[in-house]
């Protein structure tokens, strides 16, 4: 086996990806303070063609040096926007039948595992607060809520690490059924 140098690896350049279909997944940040955080969805989006970020609240924004350390570029390649309020971001999802899904441990929350993607359905996966997650209110708004399944002591996972397991998992759903 031999690892394989960069100019092998078939990279899009940044029109090529502009110019590509998009995975119908949006990432909806609310308060996330962690830039590193941020940066690291930017380029979990980036390989995974994902059509675009919604940073809300506090969320900073592209450019930024500290984003830019994570996501290596990728704040060039994913669409993305900035809105203060999370609540109005997800009713006009909501309104544009984006189904709407709140990342977070909740009653009645479907296990990733258990989630079944509708392949001509678009989706909004909201990620909350490193300390307070999704708020209530987000939460009491979306049209449902995933649970990532954790079987150790802490019940918490770093916000771009959920991001990552949420997101490779409804692509490779919506891409390699069954």
């Amino acid at each position: 086996m031999r690892k394989l140098e960069n100019s092998e690896l078939d990279r899009k350049s940044i029109e090529d990806f502009k110019k590509s279909d998009k995975t119908p997944l949006i990432l909806v940040l609310d308060d996330i303070r962690s830039l590193h955080n941020i940066g690291s969805v930017f380029r979990t989006a980036d390989a995974f063609l994902i059509e675009k970020i919604i940073l809300c609240g506090i969320t900073a924004t592209p450019p930024n040096k500290e984003i830019h350390k994570t996501a290596l570029g990728a704040t060039e390649t994913v669409a993305w926007e900035h809105h203060e309020n999370v609540l109005e971001v997800i009713e006009n999802l909501k309104k544009e039948n984006v189904l709407t899904l709140a990342i977070e441990q909740v009653e009645s929350a479907i296990f990733l595992q258990d989630f079944k993607v509708e392949k001509n359905q678009k989706y909004a996966l909201v990620f909350g607060n490193e300390v307070y997650g999704v708020s209530q209110e987000a939460v009491a708004i979306c049209d449902g809520c995933i649970e990532i399944p954790q079987l150790g002591t802490k019940h918490s996972l770093n916000i771009s690490v959920s991001a990552g397991i949420v997101v490779w998992d409804l692509f490779q759903k919506l891409n390699w059924p069954n």
